[in-house]
Order: structure tokens, then C-alpha cells, then sequence
């Protein structure tokens, strides 16, 4: 039975290149986004099968307890047994504080940290079993820095980031690498290109994250020796200020 690698916010540019990344490397790229997105995960399968790969997908809000665990299940029933997981989604809206009701602040939350616990446990639990494992979480500068306007986005990350923490020194005794991975700056994603006039530019200049640049870190992680494990990663354009 073939190891599966599950993605979790395999959206259209980052998710999607981690998952090709993973397909690539044997897996079988079980990706996950909401329902509402179904057509575009099916394409996304479909695109990894056409190039030779193997691929799976499921239509799931990850904050959804219930499905969360039925797909663990299911995958490791029916795929394989997971290698690797990744959470990736973002999460990302900018309201200024006197304007963050309530339910934006919890639904940001439980977008970008509570779905993450839930695949982080399931996951463990049968990574625990076989000893073995990468789980890798998207972070952003919000994980280590607030800014002006992301005060529920910031919130969510620095959370996922201590969950990351909590669960590499729980579990890395037990043979189980959890990464946390930085993404400090622009990616080249539909919504840069859509907002930023300047993104042929900065692509030329290699001045802006390139999707598929960042999944090949996350295999990258994934395949590190353990002897020399990486927790938290820092990805960001050799032009970007910090």
C-alpha cells in the first residue's frame, strides 16, 4: 500500500505546488479544501494524475471535528498510511480592531489554529503507532510579529505556532518531526497578482516567494536526516526587509 501525503488547504498556488511536490516524490497526494471548492480540487487531482501521480481528493472544512477524524480514517484505510502532513490554510483578513466582530475573530481562529489541532492529533495518533512521521504547518510573519489590522489573523498564527512547539517536543521522541515554516513576504498567488501591478517584475527578479520554491523545502523538512531536524523554517525573498 502506497504512503499518502495529505494537504490540508491545497489551495490554487502554495497547497498546490506542495502537493505536486510530494506526488512527485511517490506519494499519494491526498488534497483537502472546503467543499465549496470542489471543482478545483478535482482539477488539481486530475493534473497530478495526468503528469503520473497519484492523487485523492476531499471536500472538508478542516474545522469540522467529525469529518476531520472520518478522513483520517478513510485515508489510512483506504490510501495509506500518512507520511506526511501538511496544514497550509491561511486565514489571512485584515480589519482594524474596532471593526473585528466576534465571529470574524473565531471563525479566523478556528480556520487557522483550531483545524490544525484537529489534523495534528489525528494524525499523531497513528503516527505514534508506527513511530514515524513529518507534520508541517504554514506559518506567517503574523506567527511571530502583529501588525496594524490582523489582530485575529495574527492571533490564530502565534497559536498555531505554540501548538507547532508543543507537538514537536511531545512528539519528536517518538520518532515524529513537526516543522513550523515562516513565510515572511508576497507569494506569487492568484490574489498578489490580481492586487500588485509589479508582479511580473518582482518574479523576474526572483523577488517575491515562488509557490513551487516553498514546497521544495517542505519536502526538503520531510526528508531530513533526524539527527538534524529543523522546527521552524524561514522562507522569504533575498530582497524582503526583516
Amino acid at each position: 500500500m502506497a504512503e499518502a501525503a495529505l494537504i490540508i488547504g491545497a489551495g490554487d498556488d502554495t497547497g498546490s505546488a506542495i502537493a505536486r511536490a510530494f506526488a512527485a516524490e511517490g506519494y499519494v497526494a491526498c488534497v483537502v479544501r472546503r467543499p465549496r471548492h470542489g471543482d478545483k480540487l478535482d482539477t488539481l487531482a486530475s493534473t497530478i494524475e495526468a503528469n503520473g501521480h497519484k492523487a485523492r481528493a476531499y471536500g472538508i472544512d478542516a474545522r469540522d471535528e467529525e469529518a476531520m477524524v472520518a478522513l483520517i480514517e478513510e485515508i489510512e484505510s483506504d490510501v495509506g498510511p500518512i507520511a506526511v502532513a501538511v496544514f497550509n490554510i491561511g486565514a489571512n483578513v485584515r480589519f482594524s480592531i474596532t471593526e473585528t466582530t466576534a465571529r470574524v475573530f473565531r471563525k479566523v481562529w478556528e480556520m487557522a489554529c483550531f483545524g490544525g489541532f484537529l489534523m495534528g492529533r489525528e494524525v499523531a495518533r497513528h503516527m505514534v503507532k508506527r513511530q514515524a512521521g513529518t507534520i508541517i504547518f504554514t506559518g506567517a510573519t503574523a506567527s511571530v510579529r502583529g501588525g496594524p489590522g490582523f489582530a485575529a489573523f495574527a492571533s490564530a498564527k502565534a497559536a498555531l505556532r505554540s501548538l507547532a512547539q508543543t507537538m514537536a517536543r511531545e512528539l519528536g521522541p517518538q520518532n515524529i518531526h513537526v516543522a513550523h515554516v515562516v513565510i515572511d513576504g508576497a507569494i506569487d498567488s492568484n490574489f498578489i497578482r490580481e492586487h500588485y501591478p509589479d508582479v511580473d517584475e518582482k518574479r523576474a527578479h526572483d523577488a517575491i516567494l515562488s509557490p513551487d520554491a516553498i514546497a521544495s523545502n517542505y519536502v526538503m523538512l520531510h526528508r531530513q536526516h533526524r539527527s538534524a531536524w529543523t522546527h521552524e523554517l524561514d522562507l522569504r525573498p533575498w530582497t524582503e526587509k526583516w
